[in-house]
């Protein structure tokens, strides 16, 4: 039986069935003894808590009768759970513990530092149902007051601290954890107005400065000092045994070695010990500690390589990208920083990890690695360290000397845990002894055998193992010897189980990295949840918290096992077959496009391993009708996760797909390959309207506007025959960005407003965050630079609910963007040196230009020319090295020549912005055109010909209403000044009228004989 009290006072069974309690007396005397965790209570007190003043005509004995409705109730739901119901000389009480009751796990979780899966715990208000009672009070303020400490400590999403801030605002942990979610999402702006929004708080309410810590908190946030740390190390629900000397070994061996590899037969522990190594030494990596699980990776993927850097992707929350192992690697290295990986079950594929992780050390200097394996990775400078089984009793030991071993400590924990009333005496000491010293310390064969004391006692269970032992002693003798005793547990766990059991058991063993039990009854062809919860019961099955509920794993060395009894009931190929369809169907069924998208991201994300396994057996197997519904129904997700080398890997494994053809064509595009144009020739054609849109989308950013705005006219009309909403939204966001590169207000307005009110409809984040980008790059364009900031702001936060980091990216870029138009041009560089950091992070050379272009406009306005010049360049050569013209190329070209010419290189900067001119011509760049015939005034040596290029100028910007920003007045300021000084003010008129009645175009053509 298990109890409850995080939320509303809940008792279930074992099997996780809810227990009904009848009367709100009955319930209330529950919830009375929960509170005293376990300890007696006096029948006065139960009767004062529960009645008060209102007493029943006969106290005692009502209370006893309502403690015999509570033991009934226990009984009919469990039988045997009467007896959790205690009575004494002391008063009622309830037996609970850790395992049993949630108050007592969550402060255990706490203790072991496991933060997330304690918050998991709660389910609403600490004893919600009863939250009025006296007798509650002390509890659930001891519990709130916990669970708000623990909430200042974890990694917990900017939303939910926002929320319980507005709820605490004077509590200054919380706050503290406010401002660093906030600036760890690139929200450096609004962690330091929380900060301000508390020391107003603290002055007008209680007169009070903000306390020294929160300050020296702000002071880093404004100087950036804050490291980017982020750890995925999963949280430990037990407590590790007889491992202190262990990991105080391997600890100093990362002090002075920066790979060191635990290797060790299997069960031995070397998992674990890598975990709680890494967890105590996280505090030395500013940047933080990874695990990279390698289980999954196998020497039947297309490319284990490829494989391995996604699993290094993923498990760093980075967005691919296609290129050379060598280019791959350098990317990596670039943001590993400061940093332990810690590399789990590297066997199978050690030859690849040791050549990725010889590759990465090498790259990142301030890389260190542990690795598990059962060899090493033979790396020069690599420190092994063979994990030993635990100290096991030496024959005829005392049971003091017994209990002091590590392996008995380890089983007697395990013991009573399944077994309550176990422990450890001087009658069974012995026993344990010896069966502690038969299975040779191994920690997951002990925790095997711990799961049948129950079932058989110490001594039924040593007796069983000898004999089993004996029995297989020939069975396994090409393995080492403590791998026989290994093998010989699970052969013995395996035989214990009834058939059902170990058919559910070996058809898991198909999954990489775990499944859902739908998946698990998909594969098995069975409902198989009450099998696989005995599974867990026996250890055989290691249960892990996934976006849908439990997910259910096998450890290595029973999936190895399970494989091996797959081949033997000649079933390994059918439940493969079974496998791949199910993930074939899983993918299909994924929401990605409308409100289930948040959800399926994330349920995706836990699967990848399993789809990637699927759809490497489609391809093995020649099953290209499978390959390609998997990759059609997985493009998107790879594309919303930034998966783009693996999704073009996958489609190049279809060269003949139509179905993939356009799939491809886009995400070569985002890759600026260059043979992105002659595949779309190929497979343009055959493309339906979604495939026509997705070109055209993806390479827009390469200048390929007037193609795309053919593509999406012509896919508006099949979406709006069609009925397709989403597509329709789909196309009217694109078209706002074709209208913001024609300065186009008006229409870019229309357009992503009226895409915003569709994608808010079907409830896609995604396509809102598009939508609501546009419109704040057409409030910039209007001169609402506060309007801008806000949307901007808006879109950082939904992408980082989506953990769409490249989309974080790129909002906090429009906001320096925004920031330099401002003039606010601190608040610029913190944007965009966050927003570059991230782009960079995640390949996305678009955002990464952004960045850029950003830190490089709020150099030239603050003096520092020359950064501004080597950024510049940076972004011309790599502008001029892509086939087609990139949209920022003119920006660029014109920023540039502002810079040479403050520094006196008139002609170098007339060419410049000559040049920007033709290639915002090209895109009717309208704003680009006015800022490039600026520009080129300024150079002119004919200043009469120069004051018709601001006339011109000038009364374009009136025409299409586009205002100048605060930060061109001075450019505009310094071309007029010098042009009216040189011509006189009369001259400078004529000509400046004389200049308002020409386009830009024909302005422009004024100057051929110059240029």
């Amino acid at each position: 039986m298990r109890f409850g009290v995080l939320g509303p006072v809940t008792a279930w069974t074992d099997a996780g069935e809810p227990v009904v309690i009848q009367g709100l007396k009955v319930r209330a005397l529950l919830a009375d003894l929960l509170v005293h965790e376990g300890r007696p209570v006096p029948a006065d007190r139960l009767i004062d808590d529960l009645w008060d003043s209102q007493l029943p005509g006969n106290p005692a004995g009502t209370l006893s009768a309502k403690v015999s409705q509570l033991r009934r109730a226990f009984e009919d739901a469990e039988p045997g759970s009467r007896a959790l119901v205690q009575s004494g000389p002391a008063g009622y009480s309830i037996a609970v513990d850790k395992s049993s009751y949630d108050a007592l796990a969550f402060a255990d979780r706490v203790e072991a530092g496991a933060l997330s899966e304690a918050l998991a715990l709660w389910r609403g208000p600490a004893y919600a149902d009863f939250a009025d009672e006296a007798f509650v009070e002390t509890a659930v303020a001891r519990l709130t007051e916990q669970r708000l400490t623990v909430l200042e400590r974890a990694d917990v999403p900017v939303s939910e601290l926002t929320t319980l801030v507005a709820e605490h605002p004077l509590r200054e942990g919380l706050r503290a954890a406010h401002m660093r979610a906030l600036y760890r999402a690139g929200r450096q702006s609004e962690a330091l107005e929380s900060f301000e929004e508390l020391r107003q708080l603290l002055l007008d309410e209680l007169g009070l400065d903000p306390s020294p810590p929160l300050v020296a908190l702000q002071q880093s946030i404004l100087a950036q000092a804050l490291p980017q740390a982020r750890s995925n190390l999963p949280a430990q629900l037990s407590e590790l045994i007889g491992r202190s000397d262990a990991l105080d070994a391997i600890s100093s061996s990362l002090s002075t070695s920066r790979l060191v590899t635990l290797t060790g037969p299997g069960g031995v522990g070397k998992t674990r010990l890598a975990l709680a190594t890494a967890a105590s030494v996280a505090d030395r990596f500013a940047d933080g500690v990874v695990l990279v699980e390698l289980a999954a990776v196998t020497p039947d993927a297309i490319s284990v390589r490829d494989s391995l850097t996604d699993a290094l992707h993923a498990a760093l929350d980075l967005r691919d990208s296609a290129g050379s192992a060598a280019a791959t690697v350098e990317r990596l290295a670039s943001v590993l920083g400061s940093r332990l990986l810690v590399l789990d079950n590297c066997e199978q594929v050690i030859a690849e990890v040791a050549d990725l992780a010889d590759d990465l050390l090498a790259a990142a200097p301030g890389l260190r690695m542990l690795a598990t394996s059962r060899e090493p990775l033979n790396l020069a400078g690599e420190v092994v360290w063979a994990v030993p089984p635990l100290d096991v009793p030496a024959a005829a030991s005392d049971p003091g000397a017994v209990a002091d071993c590590s392996a008995v400590q380890l089983f007697v924990a395990r013991a009573s845990a399944a077994a309550r009333d176990f422990a450890l005496t001087a009658d069974n000491a012995a026993d344990v002894a010896v069966l502690c010293r038969r299975l040779d310390g191994i920690p997951f064969a002990l925790e095997l055998a711990a799961t049948r004391v129950r079932a058989l006692g110490v001594r039924g269970l040593v007796a069983r193992l000898d004999d089993r032992f004996r029995l297989l002693a020939t069975g396994h003798r090409g393995a080492a010897p403590r791998q026989q005793t290994l093998l010989a547990m699970i052969d013995w766990s395996w035989e214990l189980l009834s058939s059902d059991e170990q058919v559910v058991l070996r058809r898991l063993a198909v999954h990489a990295d775990g499944c859902t039990a739908e998946a698990a009854s998909a594969v098995c062809d069975d409902d198989v949840l009450e099998v696989l919860v005995r599974l867990v019961d026996r250890s055989l099955v290691v249960p892990v918290h996934g976006a849908d509920g439990p997910r259910y794993r096998l450890l290595e060395s029973v999936a190895a096992y399970c494989t091996d009894k797959l081949i033997a009931a000649d079933e390994l190929e059918s439940v493969r077959q079974r496998h791949l369809e199910y993930y074939v169907r899983l993918a299909e069924s994924a929401q990605l496009f409308g409100e289930g998208q948040a959800h399926w991201l994330r349920a995706l994300d836990e699967d990848a391993s399993n789809l990637r396994t699927a759809f490497d057996r489609a391809i093995a197997t020649g099953q290209s009708g499978l390959a390609e519904r998997l990759v059609d129904a997985m493009a998107w997700y790879w594309f919303l996760r930034g998966r783009l080398a693996e999704a073009v890997r996958s489609l190049n494994a279809l060269p003949d797909s139509e179905r993939a053809g356009a799939w491809r064509t886009g995400f070569l595009y985002m890759q600026a390959d260059s043979g992105a144009a002659a595949e779309r020739e190929r497979w343009l054609p055959t493309a339906d309207a979604r495939g026509q849109w997705w070109i055209a989308f993806t390479s827009s950013d390469v200048g390929e506007l007037q193609t795309g705005q053919v593509l999406l006219d012509r896919s508006l009309k099949t979406f709006e025959a069609d009925g397709d909403t989403w597509g329709i939204a789909a196309v009217l966001v694109e078209r706002a960005k074709h209208a913001h590169v024609r300065s186009d207000v008006h229409a870019l307005r229309a357009d992503a407003e009226k895409g915003l009110r569709l994608f808010q409809s079907l409830g896609d984040r995604w396509g809102m965050l598009q939508a609501t980008s546009w419109l704040g790059a057409a409030a910039e364009l209007a001169g609402d630079f506060d309007e801008a900031a806000r949307l901007h702001g808006e879109c950082a936060q939904i992408a980082e609910e989506l953990e769409l980091w490249p989309e974080v990216a790129g909002a906090l870029g429009m906001l320096g963007w925004t920031a330099v138009r401002q003039g606010e041009y601190s608040a610029a560089r913190a944007h965009g040196e966050r927003a570059l950091r991230l782009a960079t992070e995640q390949g996305q050379r678009a955002l990464q230009a952004l960045a850029e272009i950003v830190l490089a406009f709020a150099a030239r306005r603050t003096g520092d020319l020359d950064d501004a010049e080597r950024r510049l360049r940076l972004l011309l050569d790599a502008a001029r090295s892509q086939s087609e013209a990139v949209l920022y190329l003119s920006m660029v070209l014109d920023e540039l020549g502002f810079v040479l010419e403050l520094k006196g290189d008139l002609a170098a900067a007339l060419k410049l912005h000559a040049e920007a001119f033709e290639v915002a011509a090209g895109y009717d760049a309208v704003r680009s055109l006015c800022w490039a015939l600026e520009g080129m005034a300024s150079c002119l040596p004919d200043k009469s010909l120069a004051a018709q290029l601001l006339g011109a100028a000038a009364a374009t910007r009136a025409r299409e209403q586009h205002l100048s920003a605060a930060t061109e007045v001075d450019d505009l300021a310094r071309a007029v000044e010098a042009v009216r000084g040189a011509l006189g003010p009369d001259a400078y008129e004529r000509a400046y009228v004389q200049g308002g009645l020409l386009t830009p175009q024909e302005a422009f053509d004024l100057l051929q004989d110059v240029l």
